[in-house]
């Protein structure tokens, strides 16, 4: 006897639950696909993208589902980047430059999977180190004690030389990030956010948000379920630091600052802060602005003359964006939802056809 059948309407309610995920997995890939087919530039630009795809869902898992803004993400990153840059630079630079580094990172080179493994969780204990103190904070001052986070990383690895470099950068980093690379981790950040979002510390950390003093009557452990978050938000940033050192090559303290935390920030309010189709949204769209803006301060040609913009328009393009966004749509271009189950109306369209006539 053959086993028996999962009812169709259990198999439809299950594809909808998971509809979002699917839908936005398959996106990724429909854009890598016809990307990778692209120029060289196409490829850099592409992976790029993917990357602060990366970053942006991991930040979205905390702020999304906490209501806290926070700007220390991209500290996270700087802390991811650096670690996956110990473990796979040549020992004999390390001996040389990084003479603060322990034996077993100096002496040794790493594979690149395992070095990004590391990068992930040397930030995930950080975060909950960190964590501890600072998820008990909510409004502006979590954001505030966040953002003293970012500057006191960013201080420390550009001044600790014996370790970091200081002020001058760890190059030499294997330059092994391509898009189907980057695409790969994007799905796995993408599944991992849309999994803790449906999962009951997802829920528990969404009725804190929407009213503290209800969940904490309700037994639920807001500081516990903001740790998590916060320490599964920081991993997500670790690795896409580390895939943003493999990708770029070299490392400087700078690139993961002040500039980074912008423009991640932005993409999540672009897109809707509350939804994981509002994060992949905004990366997409700033992506978009961002590239038409970088080609027309390069220059265009135009009737046998080159318009070009002035220095600095991309800045000014993305604060425009966020300015008529923030007036227009304060909720982001998908008002904080989820991508909607496109069969809704047919189906109530088939049950309106064969309903008996009364």
């Amino acid at each position: 006897m053959t086993e028996p059948l999962v009812p169709h309407a259990a198999r439809a309610s299950l594809l909808r639950r998971y509809w979002p995920l699917l839908a936005l997995c398959a996106l990724i890939s429909a854009i890598v696909a016809v990307g990778s087919l692209g120029s060289e530039q196409m490829q850099v630009t592409m992976t790029e993208m993917l990357i602060r795809l990366i970053v942006v869902v991991g930040i979205y898992l905390f702020i999304g589902n906490s209501g806290i803004l926070s700007f220390g993400h991209i500290g996270f990153m700087c802390i991811g980047a650096y670690a996956a840059a110990w473990a796979t630079v040549d020992p004999a630079w390390k001996q040389m430059m990084l003479t603060g580094l322990p034996d077993f990172l100096q002496q040794n080179q790493y594979g690149f999977l395992p070095a990004v493994a590391g990068g992930g969780l040397l930030a995930g204990l950080v975060a909950l180190i960190l964590g501890t103190a600072i998820m008990r904070l909510s409004g502006i001052a979590g954001s505030i004690a966040t953002f003293a986070f970012l500057a006191i990383v960013n201080s420390v690895y550009s001044n600790w030389e014996s370790v970091t470099a200081g002020t001058s950068s760890i190059i030499g980093v294997p330059n092994v990030v391509g898009p189907w690379v980057a695409w790969a981790f994007a799905i796995g950040a993408l599944v991992l956010a849309f999994a803790f979002q449906v999962s009951r510390w997802g829920i528990m950390l969404r009725a804190s948000r929407d009213d503290e003093v209800a969940a904490k009557s309700s037994a639920i452990g807001v500081v516990k379920v903001r740790l998590i978050a916060f320490v599964v938000s920081a991993v997500i940033a670790g690795v896409a630091g580390a895939l943003y050192g493999h990708f770029l090559g070299i490392l400087t303290a700078d690139t993961f600052y002040l500039g980074m935390t912008f423009v991640t920030l932005a993409m999540l309010v672009v897109g809707g802060i509350g939804s994981l189709t509002g994060a992949v949204t905004g990366v997409l769209v700033v992506t978009l602005v961002v590239e038409l803006l970088r080609h027309l301060e390069a220059g265009v040609p135009i009737a046998g003359s080159t318009v070009h913009l002035p220095q600095g328009s991309q800045e000014i393009g993305l604060g425009i964006v966020m300015a008529l966004i923030m007036v227009f749509r304060p909720t982001g271009l998908t008002r904080s939802r989820e991508v909607p189950w496109p069969f809704t109306r047919r189906a109530r369209r088939r049950k309106m056809e064969v309903a008996p006539a009364r």
